[in-house]
């Protein structure tokens, strides 16, 4: 899969996604930064760093986090905590639209995640919740052979789940809420 950025913006801009009214769990908003590239496009994706009480400690993911009493939207939180994790100040012009909410398979949260596409370099400066942010081709999270099922260690008990095998061999398996919000991702895109 091969996508430019006109063919992303197009794609997003019809797209309809399923909104859920605010639930009792934990209230979180993420970004997808996605940059176009001569080879195609990409998403930008963190490691978590490893923190104590963090259920998601060491795990792949994007930029985002629980909505805090001054957020007026969950669309600010997405945008504050992509300044705040990965330095990344996203601009208006950039935001593309909103993948459909998620519910937390294995905790109570209630995910919204909203898409921006962005140009050129993306200076980044690095919170200590995160260890590392680095660029995925999308297409290589289409590839059949790197999708899985796994078993995953998450919050003291193992679990089978579907899972993706990043291109960069030292990286963790993409899973969970993120490998949901991925594979809405592509199957908008076709």
């Amino acid at each position: 899969m091969e996508l430019n950025s006109e063919e992303i913006t197009r794609r997003m801009a019809g797209h309809r996604p399923l909104l859920l009214p605010l639930g009792g769990g934990t209230q979180a908003a993420v970004a997808f930064i996605l940059r176009g590239t001569a080879q195609g496009a990409e998403g930008l994706f963190i490691l978590r760093a490893n923190r104590q009480g963090d259920p998601w400690s060491g795990n792949v993911g994007l930029p985002g986090g629980r909505v805090e009493p001054e957020d007026c939207s969950l669309r600010e939180t997405a945008e504050r905590e992509s300044r705040e994790e990965v330095g990344v100040n996203l601009p208006r012009k950039a935001y593309l639209g909103r993948l459909s909410d998620i519910v937390g398979a294995n905790l109570p949260v209630q995910v919204a995640c909203f898409v921006y596409l962005v140009s050129g370099e993306l200076p980044m400066l690095l919170s200590e919740e995160v260890t590392e942010a680095f660029w995925v081709p999308l297409g290589s999270l289409t590839i059949p052979e790197r999708r899985i099922i796994a078993q995953i260690r998450f919050c003291q008990k193992t679990i089978t789940t579907p899972a993706i095998i990043l291109p960069q061999s030292d990286k963790p398996l993409l899973w969970g809420i993120t490998y949901r919000l991925v594979s809405e991702f592509l199957e908008i895109m076709g």
